[in-house]
């Protein structure tokens, strides 16, 4: 198999074999354990329209419970003989297998694995169960106040957008999946161009593509072609919804549409977000739980995604508070808009982010798991780098300007005893 490399960095090196597949190996002698990543980059729930929402979920729930060659037992005893992980998982962007083993059984598991990707058996009653179990969590998450604000407020903000569905999906699409389905999602996504494998630890260069073309060097790409004209329009105009349920406290939730992660504005909305509600020493923690006493939870996030990702501020409080804690949380929110953050303010949101970030790539799992997600979205490896520098760049004065971009005319989301 022919290949091409490119190692922007001394131990990190990135090779395109024939097939398609973008291989990344991270040399790291630290400990004597290798971790892999495998990202299919066009999958995961964007790709899904609401008569199929859910279905990524469900191959990742069943894929692992058989192959060909191999039953759910045979291959639980093999993983486990050898003192390895190895899952699979659905993202809002991605399809994921992963894998951890001791250096001496990397290749074992990397031939397991290999099975199981390229020729997976979906056993009927597997399917039927897993099916079964996706049922039972999406009614129960209709039943935890959290879940129920949440899904309201996502499902206002993208509408149609495969965004606006959990990647568990809904109960009438997922209630109609079946063995044929799974499978023909699996020749349709599951394929060597659609691939970036990331592998970090105690390896060598030569000896990983080696392994690696040894699995999967004949598999062939797919003669079917992958969709990407996705129905992507989100909601423009900002609502309210409120939902009355048997709770003991309100939920409440804003939220904003934010930027793609090849925006210039992603790693500031990154820094807004860490700023009002990271931790203990964030700004919503301490003026509205500490000062106020109004909450019992409060905090913030703004995911990284593909395609434009929300920017939510959540708060749980007394009902008898519901409005007093709705206007603070925007007042809070607005304030961004109207005064530029102090350099002690806007510096320590950075040390914050920044040394979380590095906490976050200490072990072959995490630095597999970064590198392969950053190339899967189209970003390459070299966006490590090129994050951490745009957050220590940034200035009051851009926050202030991209709080005016984004973060007004809120989506309100709010769960309340009725």
């Amino acid at each position: 198999m022919s290949l091409k490399t490119h190692s922007p960095q001394q131990n990190i090196h990135r090779i395109h074999l024939s097939n398609g597949i973008t291989l990344l190996i991270v040399e790291n002698q630290a400990a004597d354990l290798v971790a892999g990543r495998f990202f299919f980059n066009h999958a995961g729930s964007i790709m899904e329209n609401r008569e199929r929402a859910g279905i990524s979920n469900l191959v990742a729930s069943v894929i692992t419970k058989g192959t060909r060659n191999l039953s759910a037992l045979e291959i639980a005893e093999q993983v486990e003989s050898i003192g390895a992980s190895l899952g699979a998982d659905a993202g809002t962007d991605y399809f994921l297998f992963s894998f951890k083993a001791v250096s001496r059984d990397f290749a074992p598991i990397l031939k397991l694995l290999a099975e199981i990707i390229r020729f997976p058996s979906f056993p009927a009653e597997e399917v039927e169960l897993e099916r079964k179990l996706t049922l039972q969590n999406i009614r129960s998450q209709k039943e935890q106040p959290f879940n129920v604000a949440f899904d309201a407020l996502r499902h206002n903000i993208y509408g149609e957008h495969p965004y606006g569905v959990s990647v568990l999906g809904t109960e009438d699409a997922v209630g109609q999946l079946d063995r044929a389905t799974l499978q023909e999602y699996h020749q349709t996504y599951l394929r060597p161009d659609n691939l970036t494998i990331s592998i970090s630890g105690r390896i060598n260069k030569e000896e990983t593509v080696r392994l690696v073309e040894e699995v999967f060097g004949d598999w062939q790409i797919s003669s079917t072609k992958i969709d990407l004209d996705l129905p992507l329009a989100i909601n423009t105009e900002p609502s309210e919804a409120l939902i009355q349920q048997e709770t003991q406290q309100s939920i409440i939730m804003l939220g904003y549409l934010g930027a793609a992660v090849n925006s210039p504005d992603y790693p500031v909305l990154k820094l807004l977000s860490t700023y009002l509600g990271n931790g203990l020493s964030s700004r919503l923690f301490v003026e509205l739980r500490e000062k106020r006493g109004l909450a019992y939870d409060v905090s913030a996030f703004f995911p990284t995604r593909l395609e434009p990702a929300f920017f939510v501020t959540y708060m749980g409080t007394a009902p008898e508070n519901t409005e007093i804690a709705i206007a603070l949380l925007q007042e809070e929110i607005e304030r961004l808009t109207q005064i530029s953050l102090s350099e002690s303010e806007l510096q320590g949101a950075k040390n914050k982010l920044l040394g979380q970030y590095a906490l976050g790539k200490q072990t072959n799992s995490e630095i597999a798991q970064i590198y392969g997600w950053y190339e899967s979205l189209g970003l390459g490896i070299d966006f490590d780098r090129q994050f951490q520098e745009a957050i220590a760049k940034v200035t009051a004065q851009q926050a202030k300007s991209v709080a005016n971009k984004y973060l007004v005319n809120p989506y309100i989301a709010v769960v309340k005893p009725s």
